[in-house]
């Protein structure tokens, strides 16, 4: 979906961590959706099967990058508040 690449662009100009966390969280959302639309796709519409597989494994990839990223900022904050 477009609104996945709008949505990690504005996480990119992020004015904040807190900023950039919140709109990766966007991002994970998005991207959730789009992929629920891709396998609602390839159940109702056998003809694009193998395109969509190639576009729900990019997807996946994508959503675990994400995901890892999320969790690796959370860590960092934890860590940067605990040294406080």
């Amino acid at each position: 979906s477009s609104s996945v690449g709008a949505n990690y662009r504005a996480a990119c100009r992020a004015k904040s961590t807190a900023d950039f966390l919140n709109k990766l969280k966007i991002v994970e959302e998005e991207l959730d959706e789009t992929m629920y639309f891709l396998e609602l796709l390839e159940e109702f519409n056998l003809s694009f099967k193998e395109t969509i597989q190639k576009n729900w494994k990019e997807g996946n990839e994508l959503l675990a990058i994400i995901v890892s990223s999320i969790i690796t900022i959370r860590k960092n904050e934890q860590n940067r508040k605990s040294s406080l």
